[in-house]
């Protein structure tokens, strides 16, 4: 980046913008600002609008050696590897009455994958199967899901419409009870939790929210008996009927080009705009797929986790708006690489700053009110809130039938009502509100799964986390015996997250079969293998962020647990060396054969 004279806009002027937008947003209330989806709101995550009405079936009493708690792709993925080490007495436990996790609930309409899915659908070497675009939509990955179901016979080792309410350790019979909503009783000799980072829906705390007259939901369950149509659109029921969409980040810049086709009206309650760059999906092309060698998809996955980490590669195989923006705010190699940290961090910032302004730019030449496209410009750094794509979104506040309702001064919709939603003092009347508010993230497990884990000696996993917890890699913790955990705690991210789940699967299906190989009774991290994973993670600033403050600054969400500092929590801290390296590390750790950080302990 050249001297700060050479530039298009004013680097002092743009950092007190986003301060003043900040702080604008920033609610003395944090994450309490979300209820959560129980007692009276328990609909809105109970009903399941694809099976409304449950098989009935006599509580279960049984014994496995492996329970898979979860059968979205990380839950799919875990019995895919365990079947490959030769481990085959698992089941499956999922909430949903088929495979998709994410992918069962998340159909609404437009839904689609943001990250590549040549690289974000699963075991498509071995499956065989091509995507039908580059950006596959909700039902094409539920197929897809459906399809590992089938090819690894995993729907007659699961049990659909359950959902595990705790999980306890017994001493006794080294095995864990996994209690559910249907009164079953699955003794297991080991667990896998791979409930994915994402997946309760959570509900903005907006006074008289249960009080509305007209039909509400999620848009993690949307119900297509009320609007007609399907995740494609064609929602005929909704031709006479104005809709409010509370939230715009991934799920609202998908969802608000289909409901602006069929709504009579659609307010849009927006408290932070998100960055929509292009999308630009495209047909796969047959003559590349014929093309493509074996170990093509993990050649891919590296390839685009290379390029996030800010690392020279020849080519980019991926070539999409990701990596684009990875390499816009990466700082320059070789001779021109800075000298000092701070210069790199200016260096970065400065290019952050010019491709937001591309993203700014964008909304100016694409919404045609200049009113409008003010509001809908993102004041912030390009990873302050997840990035989303879309080609359709800012174009919708074209229509007349399209407004947007800006409470970013009130900080959030004021109330609701029975006729509808208030905001900046005026009451809009509408017939149905989508809360397109996203998902519990608390790294309470208890909150943010519903499932309660309690440990040797009665040790409730939520107790230990609070008091800060440790791992060893991210997936096992001292008082938690043979139990493992598939996520984004403590081990290293990738925004690809199936090839992160995939790879933890693997290093899981091996623990698990090693244990059993070897006889053990119970498997378990040491006290010294986990003090030295912790010594080598980076910790959670008084920012909250994990990474030296830049979080802290940013505009408040999910990312910075609402702008609030995690108070040392160390849930969120991660591997510095990035996604590439962990995986290095955990290849050579299996190759070295000596379980190392593990305790086994064996009857007697």
């Amino acid at each position: 980046m050249g001297r700060d004279e050479e530039l298009d806009f004013d680097p002092d002027a743009l950092r007190e913008r986003y301060r003043l937008e900040r702080e604008k947003r920033l609610r003395a209330d944090g994450v309490d600002q979300y209820r959560e989806a129980r007692d009276e709101l328990a609909r809105f995550v109970e009903v399941d609008p694809y099976a409304p009405t449950k098989v009935e079936r006599d509580p279960i009493d049984e014994d496995v050696e492996v329970a898979i708690v979860g059968g979205g792709f990380s839950g799919l993925l875990a019995a895919a590897r365990l079947s490959e080490r030769g481990v085959t007495d698992f089941r499956l436990v999922e909430a949903g009455a088929d495979f998709g996790g994410t992918w069962y609930w998340n159909r609404y309409p437009g839904a689609q994958c943001d990250t590549d899915a040549y690289c974000y659908l699963p075991l498509l070497e071995e499956l065989g199967y091509m995507p039908k675009e580059k950006y596959a939509y909700a039902g094409e990955i539920f197929e897809h899901s459906q399809r590992i179901g089938r090819h690894y016979g995993l729907y007659e080792r699961t049990h659909f419409s359950t959902r595990v309410t705790s999980m306890e350790w017994d001493d006794s019979i080294a095995r864990w009870h996994l209690r559910t909503d249907r009164g079953d009783d699955m003794r297991a000799r080991f667990v896998v939790t791979a409930l994915g980072p994402m997946t309760r829906p959570k509900l903005p705390g907006i006074p008289g929210l249960e009080t509305f007259a007209g039909h509400s939901f999620h848009t993690g369950r949307w119900d297509y008996g009320f609007t007609g149509g399907d995740s494609n659109g064609g929602m005929t029921g909704l031709a006479d009927k104005t809709v409010a969409v509370v939230g715009t980040g991934a799920s609202a810049i998908q969802c608000v080009p289909r409901l602006a086709r069929d709504a009579k009206h659609v307010y849009v309650f927006q408290r932070t705009p998100s960055s929509v760059d292009f999308r630009r999906n495209r047909p796969t092309d047959e003559s590349w797929w014929s093309s493509l060698e074996p170990g093509w998809q993990r050649q891919r996955r590296e390839n685009f986790d290379a390029i996030s980490m800010g690392k020279r590669v020849d080519v980019d195989l991926v070539d999409d708006g990701w990596t684009d923006i990875f390499r816009a705010i990466s700082s320059p190699k070789g001779e021109n690489r800075p000298r000092t940290r701070e210069e790199r961090d200016r260096i970065v910032e400065l290019t952050d700053f010019q491709k937001m302004e591309e993203i700014r730019r964008r909304v100016d030449d694409t919404v045609a009110d200049a009113d409008t496209a003010d509001l809908l410009k993102p004041y912030y750094r390009v990873m302050c809130k997840r990035p989303t794509f879309n080609d359709e979104y800012l174009a919708c506040f074209n229509r007349d039938n399209v407004t947007l309702v800006d409470v970013s001064e009130t900080k959030g919709v004021e109330r609701i009502t029975e006729q509808g939603v208030v905001a900046n003092g005026c009451e809009y009347p509408v017939d149905l509100i989508v809360f397109a508010s996203g998902f519990e993230t608390s790294p309470d497990l208890r909150r943010r799964t519903g499932v309660d884990v309690v440990g040797r000696d009665g040790m409730h996993y939520d107790d230990v986390r609070a008091k800060g917890l440790k791992t060893l890699h991210g997936f096992c913790t001292r008082g938690f015996p043979n139990q493992f955990s598939i996520g984004i705690s403590q081990n290293a991210f990738s925004v690809n997250m199936t090839s992160m789940f995939d790879d933890q699967a693997r290093h899981i299906a091996y623990i698990v079969a090693e244990a059993m190989a070897r006889g053990a009774r119970t498997v378990e991290a040491t006290v010294e293998g986990q003090d030295a994973w912790a010594a080598q993670l980076t910790r959670p600033s008084s920012g909250g962020d994990g990474g030296g403050g830049f979080l802290s600054s940013c505009t408040p969400g999910y990312y910075n647990n609402e702008g609030r500092s995690t108070g040392g929590n160390s849930f969120l801290g991660a591997y510095p060396r990035g996604i590439g390296a962990f995986n290095q590390l955990l290849e050579d750790w299996r190759n070295a054969g000596d379980l190392d950080g593990l305790e086994l302990t064996f009857d007697t």
